[in-house]
């Protein structure tokens, strides 16, 4: 199986819209096999700096309880879905869940077992499964049915499934007081993924930003905006993501037991060129060079840039916004420990690269290869 689809009910709330659907254990089991298999920390767990691995013996009560004639889990289990791997039909709230192939870049595919992520109920899940003799989960309940509720978060990121996380089982008094007091101090601590996270929101909330109410919360429209959000969270925080930190679980342990992160030269500085600014605590400065930066963008190329509603214009979506992250990250790796602002990025660009307002999927087709194709037009002027 390479897509399901299921219809979907849309729930709005002040954290964004999430979708509740009916799913069969094994179409829930299967999606999510690689999060079910980890006897360690998950990503959401090695975020919060908490242990809370899969218990095999609770596992095993469930399977046995799951074969009773009176078995029931009525509470939602609650899956965060990648952006890329999720495609609604407004029309008929009909949700296609599929595997993303990535032909360019095959370490960013992401396969069929691994669309979702468990955020709460992976011992549900896991009773639906057995070990094999390979030491493999594989899904085994025979053709009984067993539906599960599930609530499916599109396009969260890592800051927003522990959000998720952590208000559910506080809620839900699953954690003793010592857990729950991390839990509740958790924005005390930094990290890399929090400082994206918060200079997406700090963007997507000026008025005089490039990225005014442009930003996807939850990967689907926030509620009460009447412009179309071309990005989302999700894919602002990772490619911001690359420019901080090659280990960001690492680097927030760390920060967690209050150890110093190391400087860097140079040389490495190359590699992450906001490392530094980030350990320094000059998220501002981090914030400020994309302000200017976008902002350069938009004043070359306006007309394309604000044209939210014509189908085929790239300019404000995913594809080009990576691909101008990726020249943003050779720009800055030329001028280490400069904090650059408009002008010195217009020097960088060629506006007759793009013809205002024709800068469409027929000429940079969807996908890696479109992306890498307008990260070229960019890299000529770079290059003359």
């Amino acid at each position: 199986m390479n897509t399901y689809k299921t219809k979907v009910i849309k729930v709005r709330q002040p954290i964004g819209d999430f979708y509740i659907a009916s799913l069969p254990c094994s179409i829930v089991a299967q999606i999510a096999t690689a999060d079910v298999r980890r006897l360690e920390e998950r990503d959401v767990e090695k975020y919060l700096g908490i242990q809370r691995p899969l218990k095999e013996d609770r596992v095993k009560e469930l399977q046995k309880y799951v074969k009773t004639m009176d078995a029931t889990f009525p509470t939602s289990v609650i899956l965060a879905v990648d952006e890329k791997c999720a495609s609604l039909n407004e029309d008929d709230m009909e949700l296609t869940l599929s595997e993303y192939i990535d032909n360019e870049h095959p370490e960013d595919s992401i396969p069929m077992e691994q669309v979702a992520k468990i955020i709460d109920g992976q011992h549900r899940i896991a009773s639906f499964v057995e070990i094999d003799k390979d030491g493999q989960r594989i899904f085994k309940f025979g053709d009984e049915i067993f539906d599960i509720s599930v609530a499916i978060f599109i396009g969260a990121d890592i800051s927003q499934q522990a959000n998720i996380f952590s208000t559910v089982n506080l809620a839900q008094t699953k954690v003793n007081k010592s857990l729950a007091y991390d839990l509740a101090d958790l924005a005390k601590y930094r990290s890399p993924q929090k400082t994206c996270h918060m200079i997406s929101v700090m963007l997507d909330s000026r008025e005089d930003s490039p990225f005014y109410q442009r930003i996807k919360r939850l990967g689907v429209k926030t509620q009460g905006r009447v412009q179309l959000e071309p990005l989302t969270q999700a894919v602002f925080v990772e490619a911001l993501m690359k420019f901080i930190s090659a280990e960001p679980m690492k680097d927030r342990d760390l920060l967690q037991r209050k150890k110093s992160l190391p400087l860097l030269n140079d040389k490495d500085l190359v590699k992450f060129p906001f490392r530094n600014l980030f350990i320094e605590e000059k998220d501002s400065d981090i914030a400020f060079i994309i302000y200017e930066y976008f902002s350069a963008i938009k004043s070359l190329w306006p007309k394309s840039w604000n044209d939210l509603t014509t189908k085929g214009n790239i300019l404000p979506k995913s594809n080009a916004f990576r691909a101008f992250m990726r020249y943003l990250h050779e720009i800055c790796g030329e001028n280490l420990n400069k904090i650059m602002n408009r002008n010195d990025f217009l020097s960088y660009f060629n506006k007759d690269a793009f013809i205002d307002g024709d800068v469409t999927s027929q000429q940079f087709l969807p996908g890696s290869g479109g992306e890498a194709a307008f990260l070229k037009k960019l890299q000529k002027k770079h290059c003359d």
